[in-house]
């Protein structure tokens, strides 16, 4: 399940979305679980949960935002870091804005035509928080593919990169 989650970032929402697995202690899967394991044990056809995650992915795709994409279109943009306050303060895209609780509520109170660019450190996880704010009527939410380490590498070099670590 590693490698599918990492190759296909929204696997997870996809796979609880329709199958209700991997929201709970009680249907969680780990990583060094196959794909074919997962459906074994819950009684699902792997074929047909490949075929959905695969689905997934094309719809998920359209939430992405390309770094060149987003350099072209920043003026029609708001940039929103969703990365930790420590994070935020120490590399920013400029003119991004940090998510608070008082942002989400101004920016929930907007126009639903709003233009909204989110960000993480790699993208990875971007796309829950994307789904989240466009099932809020914000359907004019995307989320910056690779995140800031890819807006570094691709657009502006002067921002410092980085790597988490974790304990």
């Amino acid at each position: 399940m590693g490698l599918i989650l990492e190759t296909l970032p929204g696997a997870k929402r996809a796979i609880f979305a329709r199958y209700h697995l991997g929201g709970c202690q009680s249907c969680a899967f780990s990583n060094d679980e196959s794909l074919a394991e997962l459906c074994a044990r819950s009684e699902i056809p792997a074929d047909e949960v490949l075929a959905h995650l695969l689905a997934s992915h094309i719809h998920d795709s359209a939430m992405w935002m390309e770094p060149a994409e987003a350099r072209e279109k920043m003026s029609d943009l708001r940039l929103v870091d969703l990365r930790t306050r420590e994070e935020h303060d120490a590399v920013v895209i400029p003119g991004s804005e940090f998510f608070t609780q008082e942002l989400q509520q101004q920016l929930f109170a907007a126009e639903s035509n709003a233009r909204i660019l989110l960000y993480d450190h790699s993208g990875k996880n971007v796309l829950d928080q994307v789904a989240w704010f466009r099932g809020h009527g914000l359907h004019e939410t995307y989320g910056l593919l690779g995140g800031i380490d890819a807006w570094s590498r691709e657009i502006d070099p002067s921002i410092p990169r980085y790597r988490i670590e974790m304990d």
